[in-house]
């Protein structure tokens, strides 16, 4: 169980360690670490040592050659790696009583997710998930302003470029999952707060590693999501939109300062460890349902093409 010497606490700077050392790890997790009030970047870990070394050079952090000493030496890990990797590493933490800011997805299936839901549960720890458009400040204006009003219906398409050869995006794990798994959190996510949970989900493929979800959201609206990671530069980038009989609105596009939207994160992670609370609309438990939808697309997907 956590140490809850924390709550109550507000001067008391929470250690972090980030487990992952890649492009974003780089770009954007070691800058907002480093800067966020509250917070003290203490402690690296990854499979690359020397990209450890440099980063743990960069902002006065210890790099640790090994995951359980990193665990030992702070009181909250922000993960940066893989999502079948984050869930097995971040499983570990929840164990060791650590809070937990982690990357979306969660896992890759439902039972990963689960565990990880439970774990989380039985430390009585605290989790935020970075999906990074919910933590933006024009988007949460976009959502308190849709809020309230009766919507029919929504759409998103985001026609990634992350497997084109100059992308620092263009990852195994990627080629592997596709744009269903990268970027169908974030639409999902949107989705979801802005016309309500998602009840359900009917899916299909296109070409290469197109993903076409129709979801089915509690009391009654239903939305699409058209996602790729394999589309061109020329073409990158996210439209979303909700519509009614209030006409249509569009959310804001994606912030061009991810380091700004994670600072939110970790501070808001940060406030409920020093408060007790423990619960947060991005936490692992959405996380978690975010994470079934995609595994229940990825299955219907997966039967249509063994169908012909």
């Amino acid at each position: 169980m956590t140490d809850r010497s924390f709550a109550g606490s507000p001067g008391r700077s929470l250690r972090f360690g980030l487990v992952g050392t890649g492009y974003w790890a780089q770009t954007v997790h070691g800058p907002a670490l480093a800067s966020t009030p509250g917070i003290e970047f203490t402690a690296v870990w990854g499979r690359n040592p020397l990209a450890a070394g440099a980063i743990a050079d960069a902002f006065g952090a210890t790099a640790h050659s090994d995951v359980g000493t990193l665990l030992a030496d702070v009181d909250a890990v922000a993960f940066c790696v893989p999502p079948d990797v984050q869930s097995d590493l971040a499983l570990r933490a929840a164990n060791a009583g650590r809070h937990l800011l982690l990357e979306k997805p969660v896992a890759t299936s439902d039972g990963a997710a689960a565990a990880l839901a439970q774990a989380v549960d039985d430390a009585q720890v605290a989790s935020v998930v970075f999906f990074t458009a919910r933590f933006q400040p024009d988007v949460r204006a976009w959502l308190a302003e849709v809020a309230g009003k009766t919507w029919t219906g929504g759409y998103a398409v985001w026609l990634g470029s992350a497997l084109a050869e100059s992308s620092p995006f263009d990852t195994p794990w990627r080629h592997e999952k596709g744009g269903l798994w990268d970027l169908g959190p974030h639409a999902v996510s949107l989705l979801s707060a802005s016309l309500g949970p998602v009840a359900g989900v009917t899916a299909d493929a296109g070409p290469a590693d197109v993903s076409h979800l129709v979801l089915h959201h509690s009391g009654g609206p239903t939305s699409t999501v058209t996602v790729t990671v394999n589309g061109p530069p020329s073409a990158d980038g996210l439209e979303l939109s909700v519509w009614g009989r209030s006409g249509r609105s569009a959310a804001p596009g994606e912030t061009a300062e991810p380091a700004a939207a994670l600072r939110t994160a970790l501070t808001e992670l940060a406030d409920n460890v020093r408060s007790g609370r423990l619960s947060h609309p991005c936490d692992v438990h959405f996380g978690r349902e975010v994470t079934g939808i995609l595994a229940q697309a990825e299955r219907q997907i997966d039967a249509r093409r063994r169908a012909g």
